[in-house]
């Protein structure tokens, strides 16, 4: 899924919070991401255009917080706890996603299953 920057983008999306595991000082989410618009985009896998710079899973640790909270290797997050993610440097994804301030994290992702269940659900996508 690709877009322009500063144009209206619209996608499916799908809310998962994920609790963080403590071990002693470190707050555990259980997933990695890769992306960013410092970023090659052709180096993504989950890139079908390979233009898009959005960040996305790019592991699970099995047993883990993400996994347990539904998260996908191949999600695109959206937001994080309610900060716009699609025009982010890896790092900047990063430091939000591991704020030890916070123990919850909540993201919005957009997955290409919604997508299709959507489209599957209307017919096809309507003209406009």
């Amino acid at each position: 899924m690709s877009f322009n920057p500063g144009q209206p983008l619209a996608v499916v999306v799908q809310r998962v919070e994920i609790r963080k595991l403590r071990q002693g000082d470190n707050l555990i989410l259980g997933f990695s991401i890769g992306g960013g618009i410092d970023q090659d985009p052709g180096q993504n896998p989950f890139s079908e255009d390979k233009t898009d710079k959005g960040i996305y899973v790019t592991r699970i640790t099995p047993g883990g917080p993400a996994e347990k909270a539904g998260l996908r290797m191949g999600d695109k997050i959206m937001q994080v706890n309610g900060w716009d993610m699609t025009m982010v440097t890896h790092d900047q994804a990063r430091k939000k996603l591991t704020k030890k301030s916070e123990d919850v994290v909540r993201l919005l992702v957009t997955r290409k299953s919604l997508e299709e269940a959507v489209k599957q659900s209307m017919g096809g996508y309507p003209r406009q």
